[in-house]
């Protein structure tokens, strides 16, 4: 299997979860509305379900207890693997990835039956390693979440993975619903790009007041990849939680990245080429070579048959190209630019260097 360890870069993850809350057709209805705003934004995006093997995943003696809140929302939003595989299917004719958490080893099963292109490991089994020797089985690339996590945690994992050489990316991510501002620990993003620099490192999110600051911020730090859960307003079903975003507010989140991407310009680890309108304004404001005296043809310049003035004129040699012991090749009057022409260096005889001072100054 041939392995695209590019999969992580730019993509947006939208975790749908149990949010269908057991109807196909919400499903199918979420995630068409999210698929759109991924369209009318142009960017990469995978919709993340969430699979377990109920009748195993809960023990028997715990399936009518309604009063655990965990169990009973897994309960009641139970779908069958038809059901998954038509949502898949929806997710593909939207222009997105399908992607899934699996809970459990039979879950990972229905990932490579459902074509499941990247796996989520959940904050909460960063260390199930019987889970975790399933899912590396697969040979999928895996996003894990970093959530209460000990550093031998992510260590541990982060070997695991690279030593079976499948592709892994870390969500720098607070397991808190919904986590305010002043927890959202964004350094974070440093020091996993800092400890683990052949990984993709992205933001899994839970804030529920604002969207773009978090996204920008996390953009500029290096996260490449983001999650949230997403959901809609429907009558007959409960309200979105307050960490979950709806279409709206999922639009906002990519135009946040969009402009974060547009400010933060070229990667960070070579040099910006400056734009030609940047080069021309500086190169205004350069100072160019003038003559103080009447000086012969053949004469060496020196220090003392010179001054340095605004403006640079056409032709004109700068301060830039200014060596003593030039050789003029023709006579000039006091005060005048001297140019490429006047002189016998290595940018008169350089065609692409000529060019450039021709076309400068005014």
């Amino acid at each position: 299997m041939t392995i695209n360890r590019n999969i992580f870069d730019e993509l947006f993850v939208l975790e749908l979860a149990n949010n269908h809350w057991g109807s196909l057709d919400r499903g199918i209805q979420i995630i068409r509305e999210f698929t759109r705003v991924v369209r009318y934004n142009s960017v990469r995006a995978a919709i993340k379900l969430q699979l377990r093997d109920v009748e195993q995943f809960i023990h028997r003696d715990f399936r009518d207890r309604s009063d655990i809140r965990y169990i009973k929302k897994i309960l009641d939003t139970r779908l069958d693997a038809d059901a998954y595989a038509n949502m898949c299917d929806e997710v593909r004719r939207g222009g997105c990835l399908p992607m899934a958490t699996p809970f459990d080893e039979a879950s990972v099963d229905l990932c490579l039956e459902l074509g499941i292109e990247i796996i989520k490991l959940a904050s909460s089994d960063l260390n199930d390693w019987v889970l975790i020797e399933k899912i590396a089985k697969t040979r999928l690339p895996v996003i894990a979440s970093t959530g209460g996590s000990t550093l031998k945690d992510l260590d541990d994992l982060v070997t695991f993975f690279t030593r079976r050489d499948i592709p892994l990316a870390l969500n720098h991510c607070v397991s808190l619903y919904p986590t305010e501002d002043g927890e959202l620990e964004l350094n974070q993003i440093d020091f996993l790009r800092n400890r683990y620099p052949g990984l993709t490192i992205g933001f899994s999110t839970h804030e529920h007041q604002d969207w773009i600051s978090s996204v920008m911020m996390a953009y500029a730090k290096g996260a490449r990849t983001f999650e949230r859960h997403i959901d809609i307003e429907t009558e007959g079903f409960p309200k979105p939680s307050s960490y979950c975003s709806t279409p709206e507010q999922v639009d906002t989140w990519f135009k946040g990245f969009l402009k974060a991407r547009e400010m933060c310009g070229a990667p960070g680890t070579q040099k910006r080429i400056p734009p030609d309108r940047e080069v021309k304004y500086l190169d205004a404001l350069v100072r160019g070579v003038y003559a103080k005296q009447d000086l012969p043809e053949g004469h060496i310049l020196t220090a003392e048959d010179y001054y340095l003035a605004v403006p640079l004129q056409r032709g004109q040699i700068s301060c830039r190209e200014l060596f003593n012991e030039d050789r003029l090749t023709r006579a000039i009057k006091a005060h005048e630019c001297i140019t490429i022409d006047h002189l016998d260096n290595a940018y008169a005889h350089v065609l692409e260097l000529r060019e450039l001072i021709q076309r400068r100054g005014i």
